[in-house]
C-alpha cells in the first residue's frame, strides 16, 4: 500500500491534514488529488519556482531524490531542476548549489525533494509540507534546512541503531515506483497550471 499525505502549517489553508492512502487501482485518483493541491501551491507565488532534488545514487534510499530529478528533466518540465543522476545534490555540495540557486534566480521559490525513513508501517508514504526541510536529518548528518515547500517520501524503516543501513539497504524497487509517483505528482500539477 501508498499513501499521499499533505500538511499545511497554516490553518486556514484547504487542508490542515489530509492523509490518501491508495491501492493500485485507487493510485490515479490519489495522485490528481495531491497535484491538485501542489497546483495551487505552485499557483500562489510570483517567484521563480524551482525544484530541488537532494540526494545521492550511491546510496539505494538516498536515490530518490537524484530518481525524480531525471524523470523530471526527461520530461522537459518548464522549471530549473537541480539534482539528477548524472549531477546529484547532496552533503558536499549542498550549500554552494542552495547559493548558486540564490545567485541565478531573484528570490526563487524552492521545493525541494527528498527521501527519508519513518515507521515500517509507513514505507511508501509520499508527503508535501510547508516549510523548509533539513536534509541529512535521520542519518544524523544535518545540513543547512532549504525550501519553502517539500516532498519527502519514506522509503524504508528508520533504524535507530544505524539509519544508514537503513537507507543503503532500501529497495530499489521502492524506490523507483516513488519516484515514478513524485515525478507524475509534479508533472500533473504543472501541466494543469499550464492550462489555467
Amino acid at each position: 500500500m501508498w499513501s499521499l499525505i499533505f500538511r499545511r502549517k497554516n490553518k486556514d489553508s484547504i487542508e490542515s491534514s489530509n492523509v490518501m492512502s491508495f491501492q493500485k487501482d485507487t493510485k490515479e485518483a490519489e495522485i490528481e488529488k495531491i497535484s491538485t493541491i501542489l497546483k495551487e501551491v505552485f499557483s500562489h507565488t510570483s517567484k521563480e519556482i524551482v525544484i530541488l532534488c537532494v540526494g545521492s545514487d550511491r546510496s539505494t534510499g538516498d536515490a530518490l531524490g537524484p530518481m525524480v530529478g531525471t524523470m523530471l528533466k526527461e520530461k522537459n518540465i518548464p522549471l530549473p531542476v537541480y539534482g539528477t543522476l548524472e549531477q546529484p545534490v547532496h552533503a558536499l555540495n549542498l550549500k554552494k548549489v542552495i547559493k548558486d540557486i540564490h545567485n541565478t534566480y531573484e528570490e526563487p521559490f524552492i521545493f525541494g525533494i527528498d527521501a527519508c525513513l519513518g515507521d515500517a508501517g509507513k514505507i511508501g508514504t509520499v508527503f508535501i509540507k510547508e516549510g523548509a526541510f533539513i536534509p541529512g536529518n535521520a542519518v544524523n548528518n544535518v545540513l543547512p534546512s532549504v525550501g519553502h515547500y517539500h516532498l519527502k517520501a519514506i522509503v524504508n524503516y528508520l533504524d535507530p541503531i544505524s539509519p544508514v543501513q537503513s537507507l543503503n539497504s532500501t529497495r530499489l524497487y521502492t524506490v523507483k515506483i516513488l519516484a515514478e509517483i513524485v515525478t507524475e505528482i509534479i508533472t500533473k500539477a504543472l501541466n494543469d497550471l499550464q492550462n489555467l
